[in-house]
């Protein structure tokens, strides 16, 4: 989150001390210093109010420039970004040497997602004060989140030269390292940050993570598990005070999870996340404690088999409303939801076996066990993505992809040629929001196995253009059979989050190729800006559905809408 500058002392205002403006402009700071913030905004209100009805040059222009920059400090706090933003607007109008009131203005930017103009603003505050440190620091997040690592990489090098002893530099630039696939250094960086806060166990996590990408699940498990041990919690605040609720999230550190990234990104609740280990015992008291619901985060079925009972059992005992039950995620499974969505009218479902390890897998047991009267698709089991994902002609072929990795489960899908009339493969994926169905993207491609990275629409503006029309208005592709198709799907699998990957074959047909909780949702549309305000709609309706879930009023809170 990027630090906002708070000034605390009295503008240099004294003739306007006995201004209406005035009075208010201190009983506001008064009011803020307290932590009262919704009276501080009252009254700044009031003092630009009184502004208005004094002849012009009554009122000093310190004043009313630091009436605005306040008024802004107050909305940002309390995630009203709009009302931040056009009051630093107006301070900075009257008085362009503020600046801490640049840097703030960077913050709301960034905040609203426009890191590179928030660059901008905070060149603008080194302008004036090259050493201004929230304005250096915050400029690390925008160059992150414009991909700038090695920019940021100097600038934090740069920064730990001058304070070696703030650990949170250091936090930083292991995330950097990580970024640019220097995974040593990384591992490094987080390291010296823990040297200075053993407590760090957000660094500790991070070391786990790598050293999972690295293969080393060893060190992983017992990164994750002291991390664990010195804060079972990691919580992360709210973009807003005070926050509308807070949630706990449950998480498996080496099992697939829903990515989150964007959907609690700058979020109006705190959130907790509870990593689930199947070892250990959580008491439910503690992490209830105040707590308005909980969101499972636990989401691939397979590769997480042995902790979703445990994650279950918590929820129980919990005893708070649940967003994606455990036990529901557990039907999800290819093979399961091959049979769970079977016969619904207008949808082919492919079938879907599970091939144990260590089962026959010479060509006449396969031919026996799934017959070849179309090619199979064969991965192996909580597997995603297109690694490891064959499309295989007969038992022979297929029986030489198995022996590729004998002790692991694999599943063989019936395949359901979904190519349109016009040649090329189209697959569209869904998000279901508690009772919405969104779109989020769709792919086209020459090839059945499709990924929106793998595709060649980064340089075909018809496939952009077809894809956006998709997105503004999914029910010109899906007629209102298609949509009794996907809202009976809702209804079976049960969960309030999930997502839906599908085609639609020559005939008119949903074709189904993948349902789970696992989906990924990001904001990372560089090139294909048109998909921002499909992804905006999914974040709101995630937000309203939490909302809902914790039984707080939608029209509380100034972020809202």
């Amino acid at each position: 989150m990027p630090a906002t500058v708070f000034a605390t002392s009295l503008p240099d205002a004294d003739a306007d001390v006995g201004s209406l403006a005035g009075r208010q402009l201190r009983l506001g700071m008064e009011h803020y210093g307290s932590g009262r913030t919704e009276e501080a905004i009252a009254a700044f209100q009031l003092g630009l109010a009184a502004v208005a009805n004094e002849s012009p040059g009554s009122i000093s222009v310190e004043t009313i420039s630091e009436l605005h920059a306040r008024l802004g400090n107050a909305s940002l706090l309390l995630g009203d970004l709009e009302s931040a933003g056009e009051n630093y607007k107006a301070a900075l109008r009257l008085a362009p040497h503020l600046t801490d009131c640049w840097c703030n203005f960077g913050n709301v930017l960034l905040k609203a997602g426009n890191p590179q103009d928030a660059i901008s603003l905070y060149l603008q505050a080194l302008k004036l004060n090259s050493r201004h440190w929230p304005a250096r620091t915050n400029m690390v997040q925008a160059l992150m989140a414009t991909k700038q690592y090695i920019v940021a990489k100097a600038l934090l090098l740069e920064l730990i030269d001058e304070r070696p002893q703030d650990g949170q530099i250091r936090h930083q630039l292991g995330k950097v390292h990580f970024e640019l696939n220097e995974l040593d250094p990384a591992i490094e960086s987080f390291q010296a940050a823990i040297a200075l806060d053993p407590s760090d166990a957000d660094s500790i996590n991070w070391i786990g993570g790598i050293k999972q990408t690295m293969g080393d699940i060893e060190g992983a498990q017992a990164a994750y598990a002291e991390a664990a041990r010195i804060n079972p919690l990691i919580r992360r605040p709210a973009a807003k005070s005070p926050p509308d609720f807070r949630l706990l999230a449950l998480y498996a550190p080496f099992g697939g999870n829903t990515p989150t990234e964007c959907l609690f990104k700058d979020a109006v609740h705190d959130t907790d996340t509870l990593a689930l280990f199947a070892s250990r015992e959580y008491d439910a008291e503690l992490f209830s404690q105040n707590i308005q619901l909980v969101v499972n985060l636990i989401s691939d079925a397979d590769q997480t088999e042995a902790l979703l009972p445990l994650a279950a059992d918590l929820v129980d005992r919990l005893g708070k409303p649940t967003v994606n039950d455990p036990r529901k995620i557990q039907r999800t499974t290819r093979d399961a939801v091959a049979c769970l969505l079977r016969g619904i009218p207008g949808c082919r479902i492919p079938k879907a076996l599970r091939h144990k390890a260590g089962a026959d897998s010479s060509p006449a047991a396969l031919r026996a066990a799934f017959p070849f009267s179309s090619p199979v698709l064969a991965r192996p089991v909580g597997t995603h993505g297109g690694d490891d994902f064959e499309k295989v002609e007969d038992p022979a072929a297929l029986a030489d992809f198995l022996s590729q990795r004998p002790d692991h489960d694999h599943y063989l899908i019936e395949y359901i040629d979904y190519r349109s009339g016009d040649g090329h493969f189209r697959k569209y994926r869904f998000i279901f929001v508690d009772d919405q169905i969104l779109p989020y993207h769709l792919c086209i491609g020459s090839d059945w196995k499709l990924h929106h990275v793998n595709t060649d629409m980064a340089n075909q503006p018809w496939m952009q253009q077809e894809e956006e029309a998709f997105l503004n208005n999914p029910a010109a592709v899906f007629s209102p059979a298609h949509y009794q198709a996907l809202q009976t799907i809702r209804e079976r699998i049960g969960l309030e989050y999930f997502g839906i990957d599908c085609g639609l074959d020559v005939s008119g047909n949903l074709v189904v190729f993948e349902v789970n909780a696992s989906m990924l949702v990001h904001d990372r549309n560089e090139g294909f800006l048109y998909k921002t305000p499909a992804v905006h709609r999914i974040r709101l309706a995630f937000e309203a559905m939490l909302r809902k879930f914790a039984a707080v009023d939608v029209s509380s809170s100034p972020a809202s809408g």
